[in-house]
């Protein structure tokens, strides 16, 4: 599959592909058609045999990006916009295996292994990061989110056992579900990145209702666990003058800051949740009744 022409390639080689995204103020947000919302706000593909794939946003320069390994190992590299030695130079990392089968990833000498649904955060310093899976005909994919850092904080690996979760929701209410907060402050010491994992229960397909701005911090949603004939809806923009993206499978988007951030698919499903901004309130949120968007 050839790479879409809205990503360019400047990586130190081949195996990494990758684009900037510039922020957009949300009075223009309102004029444009679905393609040039697609082209904003949506990112994929993610997901190539033995390559690295990488959005660099300015929404809080936070970077989201993809790693396939199936035949080789796949470095992590320093993209051309960070103009620094390694990617993790001055930034945090966290990273899930979202695919099927176990994967590793080696920072520095030390290998941490990466069940399907496992966490892993790597905090800032010089390292040397290289993802590889187990099985060439079952890789791991690794979806991951940076963010500029402060300071160095250990890295460590997060699985849902470690994570604080919160069942909300309802059936009658079609969005029951369990939030697994894994890379969060309260589990880990992070600079600005926080991250975790909401699981749909069956029957259910709504999730972040009622919607929500939190001016002080951006978002990006991925998206799995879904069928390839299915479907989501990710509404976003001002509360008052929403938009709408249709995604798939493995896709993911960006949220600002000004931007609601909610979703309704045709099917259960799994979203990975990351943040960057000012604080580490996860309760930093600015609700809007359901009957007042428009």
């Amino acid at each position: 599959m050839a790479f879409p022409p809205t990503f360019r390639n400047f990586a130190p080689t081949m195996k990494t592909q990758y684009q900037i995204r510039y922020a957009t103020h949300p009075r223009d947000a309102r004029q444009y058609d679905t393609q040039r919302l697609r082209e904003e706000f949506l990112v994929s593909p993610l997901f190539q045999p033995d390559e690295v794939h990488i959005v660099y946003s300015m929404y809080d320069r936070m970077v989201v990006g993809g790693a396939m390994p199936r035949n080789e190992q796949l470095p992590l590299e320093a993209i051309a916009p960070l103009k620094a030695r390694c990617f993790t130079e001055r930034r945090e990392l966290g990273i899930y295996n979202v695919g099927q089968g176990t994967g590793s990833i080696l920072v520095g000498d030390t290998r941490y292994t990466l069940a399907p649904k496992e966490a892993l955060y790597i905090g800032r310093g010089e390292h040397q990061v290289t993802f590889a899976s187990e099985r060439e005909d079952s890789p791991a994919l690794f979806y991951f989110n940076s963010t500029t850092a402060h300071t160095a904080y250990p890295t460590r690996k997060v699985t849902r056992a470690d994570a604080l979760v919160a069942h909300m929701g309802a059936l009658t209410t079609s969005n029951e579900r369990h939030i697994n907060k894994m890379l969060v402050s309260q589990v880990l010491p992070t600079c600005q990145l926080q991250m975790g994992m909401t699981e749909l229960l069956p029957g259910s397909v709504w999730n972040t209702m009622p919607a929500h701005t939190h001016t002080r911090r951006m978002e990006a949603y991925f998206y799995f666990d879904l069928p390839q004939d299915q479907a989501i809806c990710h509404f976003m923009g001002e509360p008052q003058e929403t938009r709408h993206i249709w995604l798939h499978n493995l896709d993911a988007v960006l949220s600002p800051e000004w931007s609601i951030h909610s979703a309704a698919g045709t099917h259960a499903y799994t979203f990975i949740w990351g943040m960057g901004g000012e604080n580490l309130d996860y309760g930093d949120q600015d609700f809007y009744d359901i009957a007042d968007l428009r």
